[in-house]
């Protein structure tokens, strides 16, 4: 299906100088191209991009074209980019499967080829390294059906997918931040809830039209200033 091919690519392991406009340059002799996004890593790895296409097709001609071959002296990496953020598909009421111990050579239509069998699957990825401009070892597949998606981890794990054998489980999904002792322990009082407690209790102070940036911390420090300084 046309929505399954590429609109969006990303083109890594590329040289400090090549620029967005070589890259639109050189693309767009295949097919046209919308636009380009270089990301430079500030950390010292290779910068790497994102080009974006009018239509799947050309994406998917480019890719073809230009996975491998030579830029300024280096063997660009070029991929379908993991979902864009404007066409996320939300499969958070889906059921999904970690697939991990990946081979390096493991794409994204591997896992998705490999699991098909099992039932219809809504979503597919293997998660990339985009700084490295390299596949990390293991992925995810989401299943319509609950059922699908316990077979494909009953049967999958331990299989073979190229050189190495896989392991699959439930995906858990990521913990919410731990709070801070602050933050669980203290109640945010509005101002009335503030006046109106009894005065033995009304050892609070009201402090309205603060700036953004102004820390508990900061304010601690001038209230206790203030405290035994009085006067100033």
């Amino acid at each position: 299906m046309e929505d399954e091919m590429p609109k969006t690519l990303y083109i890594g392991n590329l040289s400090r100088d090549v620029t967005e406009a070589l890259i639109l340059q050189l693309f767009s002799q295949i097919r046209p191209c919308k636009n380009c996004k270089m990301i430079m890593d500030t950390a010292g790895n290779d910068p790497y991009c994102f080009v974006k296409f009018h239509e799947h097709r050309h994406g998917a001609a480019v890719l073809a074209a230009k996975n491998g071959r030579k830029i300024m002296g280096k063997d660009v990496k070029v991929n379908q980019a993991t979902t864009p953020s404007g066409q996320k598909k939300d499969t958070s009421n889906h059921f999904r499967v970690f697939v991990g111990d990946l081979s390096p050579e493991i794409a994204t239509e591997d896992i998705k080829t490999a699991l098909t069998p099992f039932g219809r699957i809504s979503d597919a990825c293997v998660v990339k390294d985009m700084a490295m401009g390299k596949s990390r070892p293991y992925g995810f597949v989401s299943f319509f059906n609950k059922w699908d998606a316990e077979n494909a981890i009953q049967q999958m794990g331990g299989q073979w997918l190229g050189e190495r054998q896989t392991r699959t489980n439930w995906a858990t999904p990521k913990p919410p931040a731990p709070k801070t002792s602050y933050e669980s322990n203290t109640k945010q009082l509005s101002y009335d809830e503030v006046v109106s407690q009894p005065r033995p209790r009304n050892c609070a102070v009201y402090c309205g039209g603060v700036t953004l940036g102004l820390t508990g911390q900061l304010m601690h420090r001038n209230f206790f200033y203030f405290f035994f300084f009085p006067f100033g």
